[in-house]
């Protein structure tokens, strides 16, 4: 496999902000509204109220740049952080009830790359599947609770990856490097795992965490990446059981079947990081400055959040008001990452700032 340089997160940031800012325009573009006290993003049927920093950590704790989110058949959020590395004791993982109440924390084995999580049920017992990137390279299950059941590192039977790179991982970036982004869940028990930052490529696992597969690659063909970001099971009802993976960089989603192969793409977002769905609808939280949604014929029907006036604001000077949250504006979005729905189909976005946000968009239609 050819080698690349090496990339920063900084270049992918600048790659992407020239096409943020030619991005064309997209049906039912909704801006934010205020009605009395309440803070509302969109129109019609996708009404929400906009609960900013929603979840409360107690005082012992710090936000650092938050990252994914999941929730539980108890309607328990679990929140990751990329965590700092000189804080090896913190925990880069967090728990919080529906009212946004600390319930426990764990996973400080993530400190300085935690990224990605997802609860799966299993039987009756429900768990924990998470990923760690820059220096760390691996991704594990855990019980919800914070135990480690299992940890895998780089699929050296791929043939992608740099020796050692399974037994010696080191914080270095490239198309031979394992840094693993998200998970998505086969109903056979097996898995697949998005190699986001390293080889842009998609690995799958059968149900005992053992390699089976990969697809994907570097380009922008359809059935490639720049940037596999995020990767989620589309089982919407009256679909066929599909993967569909957020193309960040390529500004895309695109579907596969379960072995692989392309289904279609689906253009009209900017930096679209992660997917979850809920009934018929689709959540693609964009990292650059809005929330989408898609119906269940794969249409973007709601944009919450955009302003493109408020967006070139938030790329200019590489990013600074990410680390200034006194200049945020109330019902507007940085850099969501990461969104999932409830059981009552509200949504939780967690944004890639420096001090950590956990929004809840509070279903009201």
């Amino acid at each position: 496999m050819k080698k690349n340089s090496q990339i920063s997160r900084r270049r992918f940031l600048e790659n992407s902000t020239i096409a943020a800012m030619s991005t064309l325009g997209v049906p039912n573009v909704i801006a934010a509204s205020k009605s009395s006290s309440q803070i509302i993003v969109g129109e019609g049927a996708h009404q929400f109220e906009v609960l900013h920093n929603w979840a409360r950590l107690p005082d012992r704790f710090s936000w650092q740049t938050t990252h994914n989110v999941s929730v539980d058949r108890e309607g328990l959020l679990y929140v990751i952080h990329e965590g700092t590395e000189n804080l090896k004791d913190h925990p880069a993982i967090f728990v919080f009830d529906p009212r946004g109440e600390y319930v426990r924390s764990f996973g400080s084995q993530f400190q300085g790359g935690g990224h990605g999580l997802e609860v799966r049920t299993e039987g009756a017992v429900q768990f924990l599947y998470v990923t760690g990137y820059q220096g760390l390279k691996f991704f594990a299950k855990l019980t919800l609770t914070g135990e480690t059941v299992w940890e895998r590192h780089a699929p050296m039977e791929s043939k992608i990856y740099a020796n050692d790179e399974d037994t010696n991982p080191k914080k270095v970036w490239g198309r031979d490097r394992f840094m693993p982004t998200n998970i998505a869940f086969r109903p056979d028990g097996g898995f697949y795992v998005a190699d986001g930052y390293g080889a842009y490529q998609v690995h799958q696992y059968d149900k005992d965490a053992n390699w089976v597969s990969v697809f994907g690659g570097v380009g922008q063909e359809n059935g490639q990446f720049q940037l596999p970001h995020g990767i989620w099971m589309d089982n919407r009802p009256g679909r066929e059981l599909s993967i569909v993976v957020a193309d960040r960089v390529n500004a895309r989603l695109q579907w596969f079947t379960l072995e692989g192969k392309h289904l279609k793409t689906l253009d009209g977002f900017i930096l679209p990081a992660n997917v979850d769905t809920y009934k018929e609808m689709m959540v693609v939280p964009d990292l650059s400055a809005r929330v989408t949604l898609v119906d269940g014929n794969d249409r973007i029907v709601a944009h919450l959040g955009e302003d493109p006036e408020w967006r070139a604001e938030v790329l200019k000077d590489n990013r600074k008001l990410r680390q200034q949250p006194d200049r945020w504006v109330s019902g507007k979005f940085l850099h969501p990452h990461d969104a999932c729905f409830d059981a009552d189909g509200n949504i939780f976005v967690a944004e890639w700032v420096q001090t950590g946000r956990i929004t809840k968009l509070r279903r009201l239609s």
